[in-house]
Order: C-alpha cells, then sequence, then structure tokens
C-alpha cells in the first residue's frame, strides 16, 4: 500500500529555515513524481515544490530561490528545506505522489494527485 508520512513541522520565526521530511513506502520515488503542497486556514491548497523521478526540481515562483527540495531514492525520502520563511509561509504542508503527472501540474489546481500524505503544519511566527 502506498503510504506518505510528512514530518518536520513546528514553529519558526520569520526568516528563520526549517527542514521537512517526506517518508515513502509501498513504491519507488524514482517512479513518481513527489510534490509539496500547503494550505493555509481560509485559502485554497496552492503547489510548493516537485522532484521528479530522476531529481530535476520545479518550484513555484513564491518559493524560489529560498526553498531547496531532495530526494533520496534509497532511503524513499523527500526533503523541503525552506529558507528565510515567510509569515506566508504558514500553513499544513502536504508531501503528494503522482505516478504519471508531470512536475508543473502543481500549479493546475483542478488536478489532483493521486496520492496524499496526512500533513504537518508550519507556524511563522515571532
Amino acid at each position: 500500500e502506498v503510504q506518505l508520512v510528512e514530518s518536520g513541522g513546528g514553529l519558526v520565526q520569520p526568516g528563520g529555515s526549517l527542514r521537512l521530511s517526506c517518508a515513502a513506502s509501498g513504491f519507488a520515488f524514482e517512479d513518481y513524481v513527489i510534490a509539496w503542497f500547503r494550505q493555509a486556514p481560509g485559502k485554497e491548497r496552492e503547489g510548493v515544490s516537485c522532484i521528479t523521478g530522476d531529481g530535476r526540481p520545479y518550484y513555484t515562483d513564491d518559493v524560489k530561490g529560498r526553498f531547496t527540495i531532495s530526494s533520496d531514492n534509497a532511503k524513499n525520502t523527500v526533503d523541503l528545506q525552506m529558507n528565510t520563511m515567510k509569515p506566508e509561509d504558514a500553513g499544513v504542508y502536504y508531501c503528494a505522489a503522482d505516478t504519471t503527472s508531470w512536475c508543473d501540474m502543481i500549479t493546475v489546481v483542478q488536478y489532483e494527485f493521486d496520492y496524499w500524505g496526512q500533513g504537518t503544519p508550519v507556524t511563522v511566527s515571532s
């Protein structure tokens, strides 16, 4: 069974850093694209970053230059390093996987990834 489990969320000050991790089971990352989404209360879910099975990263404009996505296929994990964090970065972060999508599909609101984790909350506050 495909499972995704996020960890690493918590409280961080503006300008600080946080590292999230997505642990997968039931499949190999190299056969999927893995993405990070986030959702703040009262707002729509938005794509953040994505990485392909061969390790090519994708970032949305809001986080480009501040966030870095990486994968370790041997461990079946995908991490999201978040630097220079802003209050608008707060929300519940979700790890998602898809077998057939391209990474740029994280910008398409109507597209739903195949598998999702439970989410890990991130708070940015001083």
